[in-house]
């Protein structure tokens, strides 16, 4: 890979703290994990609105403990502190709001092809053969002061096809370089968080009331599993196979099988969704 040109936290500052939603930002070279951070910062009272960007994570983390690789310089791993003062029922729907905001920036900022597979990748490609361009994590904290979420997304940006991982299963990785786009870090990362923000105050200030603010309608347009042969699992032993009809109110997937009934699954209970 050729040398990376790292963030300036102080531009970000300017324009998203300064000059934007956001209470707090930080840029550091290397951590661990931008959510395990946050998570122990959330537990020290940190500020609703905190963001926290990695140039180089090195336990990044998806759902279910699965790893996530940060190489420096060559994506996008940020995390954001949220408070927002609404049902805990409606917490599940943050994951989906923020897939939202990256899917429509990365269509808007790079014109690369971007969908949503249920609940929390970003895919990239044609549509014939989407590939895993980010992934979403939300970890949810309780304190004194209520229920507090930190949203991570970690963005494959610069990297080159022959230095994305291959690992056994799920979808091959890519990012927005693979996929042909030209994009400053610094400017898509200023877009697609002023992107959330807006997004996550309209969804705030209906008390997460999805169906009012037209989200799940966005959602919904976005989300490639729709209408897809899936087989959902649920553990072991246990699976739900058929077509992907629907996201409802709570965020959850919706399957109909072969003999008409449906089933909604959330996405705390699921190990794997594969087309079937």
């Amino acid at each position: 890979m050729t040398t990376p040109v790292l963030l300036d936290g102080a531009r970000l500052r300017a324009r998203l703290v300064d000059r934007g939603p956001y209470r707090a930002l930080d840029v550091v070279t290397v951590t661990g994990s931008t959510n395990t951070d946050l998570v122990a910062a959330a537990g020290r009272g940190a500020a609703d609105r905190t963001v926290l960007i990695a140039e180089e994570q090195q336990a990044g983390r998806g759902r279910l403990q699965r790893q996530w690789a940060s190489p420096r310089g060559c994506g996008l791993f940020v995390s954001v502190l949220l408070r927002p003062d609404v049902p805990p029922t409606a917490l599940a729907w943050l994951p989906l709001v923020a897939g939202v905001a990256l899917a429509e920036t990365v269509r808007r900022e790079t014109g690369v092809p971007a969908a949503l597979k249920w609940p929390n990748d970003l895919l990239l490609g044609d549509g014939d053969e989407w590939l895993k361009g980010a992934g979403i994590l939300a970890d949810a904290v309780a304190g004194p002061d209520g229920m507090a979420v930190v949203l991570g997304m970690g963005v494959n940006v610069h990297q080159r096809p022959e230095d994305l991982p291959r690992g056994a299963g799920g979808l091959p990785a890519t990012s927005l370089v693979a996929q042909g786009a030209d994009v400053d870090r610094e400017a898509f990362a200023v877009a697609l968080l002023t992107a959330f923000a807006e997004l996550e105050d309209v969804w705030r200030g209906t008390g997460g009331d999805v169906v009012a603010t037209g989200l799940l309608d966005r959602y919904r347009a976005l989300c490639s599993t729709l209408g897809q042969q899936v087989r959902v699992e649920l553990g072991p032993d246990e699976q739900v196979r058929g077509v992907a009809t629907d996201i409802d109110a709570a965020g959850r997937l919706v399957v109909r099988a072969a003999d008409g009934t449906s089933t909604a699954v959330s996405a705390g209970d699921v190990v794997h969704l594969r087309r079937s």
